[in-house]
């Protein structure tokens, strides 16, 4: 028997073990998917002191529909968002999927019920294989390879894993010469692992995994469902995709995903760059005497002025940037006003207007956002005080 060596320790495990291993599996176009976007992502604050971090726009669009946009070139068109940290933006932007030519449900978590606890409650949508998704990574995983190693290993679970130089901030999985988890280490010190493989926070499961998740408490699915599969000797596959992977949890790292994608490094459906790795929108103005140096981005309905210069920075859409203004190593988010002779470098700005050509943002990886516009407009400020809701961010 092909699975002669499993040790499963109770009747229920033989039981539960061949319902799941005999039944055929979904190809990955009547697989469903599962969006985990409850958490509040204070790493990333204060870009997601009002908005839920899975709508934090990459090049213009929220992170949640780069993603989705993934799934649909796999075929995947039913999906469940999970949503507890400002539920009505994920659900006014999607609603039912319709505009997407998908089907979207949805759950809401009114307490914080973890990874494991979030896929308990949405149970009833899912009667065959289906994917999960951490809401807060930005990856171009081939996810139908990751569905046709699933079917191949026959396991309960498989887990998307990405290498990393220093893993002692992940939770680490060690995995055999077969490709199946042998331990799960949370944080570990340089001398306590010597993998460097982390969980991607993408999953494939069997709708069994239910049987092991708690109903009526919060659950984490790394902490406790995983490390309890492998001590009930059941089977957990690790895919290993070699794909471009970035958690967005600071606001560096928010800004490197930019760069990686305007690169080439990361590759994205609806992220088309020229030879000069620069992007163009719909009615897009440029005075011929600015300057665009690449890559960068230019959304739509942007109006850029004379001599005004962009470098290596991403435009939003709706965007007036000013004559003799200078925007280098920025992402400018949509509707906002760059004054003239502007200097924004490095920047985050999130704000409705800048309209006073006395301002100069010059600290690097500052945050801008509408709460202190009204402080910045009739001000002549050289460099934004660190004490208004502005920051640098000195996180990793």
């Amino acid at each position: 028997m092909e699975h002669s060596s499993l040790v499963i320790a109770t009747c229920e495990g033989v039981h539960q073990y061949l319902r799941w291993s005999a039944r055929k599996r979904t190809d990955g176009s009547d697989m469903k998917a599962l969006f985990l976007a409850g958490g509040m992502g204070t790493r990333l604050q204060p870009l997601t002191d009002n908005l839920p971090k899975p709508m934090v726009p990459i090049l213009n669009k929220p992170l949640l529909e780069r993603t989705i946009f993934n799934l649909k070139k796999c075929g995947i068109s039913e999906m469940v968002i999970s949503t507890c940290y400002h539920p009505e933006y994920i659900e006014e932007y999607f609603g039912n999927g319709s505009k997407f030519d998908l089907n979207i449900n949805y759950i809401v978590e009114e307490n914080p019920m973890g990874t494991g606890g979030a896929i308990k409650m949405a149970e009833k949508y899912f009667e065959e294989s289906f994917l999960v998704f951490n809401s807060d990574i930005l990856s171009d995983i081939d996810l139908s390879k990751m569905i046709d190693f699933h079917k191949s290993k026959k396991a309960l679970a498989t887990i998307a894993v990405t290498e990393v130089q220093d893993p002692s901030m992940y939770g680490v999985i060690e995995y055999d010469s077969n490709g199946y988890a042998i331990t799960f280490k949370e944080k570990p010190k340089a001398e306590e692992t010597t993998s460097k493989s982390i969980n991607a926070g993408i999953y494939i499961f069997e709708p069994e995994i239910f049987d092991e998740i708690a109903s009526d408490r919060a659950v984490s699915i790394e902490r406790e469902t995983f490390p309890y599969l492998l001590d009930h000797n059941l089977k957990i596959s690790i895919y290993k995709s070699g794909s471009y992977w970035m958690d967005i949890g600071t606001i560096q790292k928010y800004r490197q995903a930019h760069w990686d994608i305007m690169s080439g490094k990361c590759k994205l459906v609806d992220c088309d760059f020229n030879s000069e790795h620069i992007s163009f929108g719909k009615n897009v103005t440029i005075n011929p005497s600015a300057v665009i140096v690449g890559p960068a981005y230019i959304g739509d309905n942007v109006i850029v002025g004379a001599k005004a210069e962009i470098n290596h920075s991403v435009i939003g859409n709706n965007v007036f940037v000013g004559d003799e203004s200078k925007i280098v190593g920025s992402v400018i988010w949509n509707d906002i006003v760059i004054s003239p002779s502007a200097t924004l470098v490095d920047a985050v700005v999130t704000a409705s207007s800048f309209e006073d050509n006395e301002i100069k943002l010059l600290s690097a990886l500052t945050i801008i956002e509408p709460l202190i516009t009204k402080k910045l407009l009739g001000g002549k400020i050289e460099q934004l005080p660190i004490n208004l809701k502005a920051r640098k961010d000195d996180k990793n």
